[in-house]
Order: C-alpha cells, then sequence, then structure tokens
C-alpha cells in the first residue's frame, strides 16, 4: 500500500503540474492579443533580457569554439582531414551546439530571473496590489516578459553562434595558418537553408519555453521568502528539461524531412 502511495502521490503532483501550466499557457495566448499592449515594457524587457545577457553568451560561445576546434584537430590530423574543420564545426554549432548551450545558458540567466523577480513580487503582495489597482498584472509582467524572451532569443543564439565561429577560426589561424578569407568561405559554402532554418526556428520554441516556465513559477509563487528560492531553481530546473526535449523533437521532426 505504501508502495502504490509512494508511486501515485508524485505521479498526480506531476500531472497537476502539467495542468496548471497548460492553463497558464491558455491564459497567456489569450491575453496576448487583447488590448491594451504594453509595448513599452516589452522593450524595457527585451532590453533586459537582451543586452544583460549578451556579454555572457558572448563568452560562453567563444569557449565553445575554441574548444570544439581545439578537441577536433588532433584526430582529424590523423585522417587527413584537418581541411574539414571549418565546415565541420560550423555545421555543428548552427544546427545543434550554439542553440542548446545558448538556451541552457538563458535558462539559468534568464529563467531564474524572472522566476525570483516574480515570485518576490508575489510575496510581497505587489502582484495583489496591481490586480486591487484595476491593472492587469498577467498582461503586464507575464506576456511582456515571455514575449521578450521568445523573440530575444534567436539573437542571442545567432550572436553566440558567430562568436565560436570566430573563436574556431582563432584557433585555425594559429595551428593551421589559415586565412579568415578562407575560413569564411569554407563556413558559407558547407551552410545551407536547411541547417540554419531548422536551428532559428526552434530556438523561438526556446525562448518561448525559457519565459513561460520561468514566469509560472514565479507568478504562482508560494508564500514566504523560501518559495522565492524555490521558484528560481524550479525554473531552471524544468526549463532545463523541456529544452532537451524541444531540442529531440524538433531534430526528429527536422530528420523526418531531410529523409523525404
Amino acid at each position: 500500500m505504501n508502495l502504490i502511495v509512494k508511486i501515485v502521490e508524485p505521479l498526480k503532483a506531476f500531472l497537476l503540474e502539467v495542468g496548471e501550466l497548460s492553463y497558464f499557457t491558455g491564459n497567456f495566448f489569450k491575453e496576448v492579443f487583447k488590448p491594451p499592449y504594453e509595448f513599452k515594457e516589452f522593450l524595457r524587457q527585451c532590453y533586459y533580457i537582451g543586452n544583460r545577457s549578451l556579454v555572457l553568451v558572448g563568452v560562453t560561445g567563444f569557449i565553445i569554439g575554441l574548444v570544439f576546434t581545439l578537441q577536433s584537430r588532433p584526430t582529424l590530423e590523423e585522417f587527413g582531414a584537418a581541411s574539414w574543420i571549418p565546415s565541420m564545426v560550423s555545421v555543428s554549432i548552427i544546427r545543434e551546439i550554439g542553440p542548446i548551450i545558448t538556451a541552457l545558458i538563458c535558462a539559468g540567466r534568464i529563467g531564474s530571473g524572472i522566476g525570483a523577480e516574480l515570485g518576490s513580487m508575489r510575496v510581497t503582495e505587489q502582484i495583489d496590489a496591481m490586480e486591487v489597482s484595476g491593472t492587469n498584472p498577467f498582461k503586464y509582467l507575464v506576456v511582456t516578459r515571455i514575449l521578450a524572451t521568445t523573440f530575444m532569443l534567436p539573437i542571442l543564439i545567432f550572436f553566440g553562434d558567430a562568436i565560436a565561429i570566430y573563436g574556431s577560426y582563432l584557433v585555425e589561424s594559429m595551428k593551421g595558418d589559415v586565412s579568415f578569407v578562407l575560413y569564411s568561405n569554407q563556413v558559407i559554402n558547407i551552410l545551407e537553408f536547411s541547417d540554419v532554418l531548422p536551428a532559428t526556428f526552434k530556438s523561438f520554441f526556446f525562448g518561448f519555453a525559457i519565459g513561460l516556465v520561468g514566469c509560472f513559477k514565479g507568478y504562482n509563487c508560494k508564500k514566504g521568502t523560501v518559495g522565492v528560492g524555490q521558484a528560481a531553481n524550479a525554473a531552471v530546473v524544468y526549463t532545463s528539461m523541456l529544452l532537451f526535449i524541444i531540442d529531440f523533437v524538433a531534430v526528429f521532426v527536422t530528420n523526418i524531412f531531410y529523409d523525404l
């Protein structure tokens, strides 16, 4: 009997969480098309999310490019395929490594920040005060943040990919004496729309997931200061899991189209 309870209770809690998140998502799509539109707050969140994450994404992308090239070069040199490094690195970063690593970095940086910010507002009853004053806190706080993460993450991923490829070029220029023009030509020649479009398309879903889970956890934060920490932590954990699921589905669907 105790074993059944131990299995049923977590399953019940999980299903309740999924149901609440689905209802929260439905409210977002209902409110996003209804006026008034909080355009100034949306722009402020875009600046906060994009500009303040730019350095972290850039440094991460630069290190990815350096490490990936340094690790790959010795193996490729053994097979006499060192000339394929620009093509291999660019395709790997654009298709998979760049989007998922940048999204995970942003999940920790942006998702936890949104969860803690909205959670503290819920604990200090600022959201309740907005409801009493006649303001729609869901549209002002939630819709703007989800839209900002959805539109800014693809830009951050593009920036991180470019920095990662440049970091790869620096390694090649030191190890293989490759010019920037030659390296750039190899990168451009190997990339196709079938590489760039799926990665760009799924990056919008990555951004939506980061904003949605962060807002959901923060907006429904439990009372007390402990709840703020739990909301921030849960936002990062849940978002990371959701990102891997979205990435798997995106790669699976893309491969189906490749096989057609």
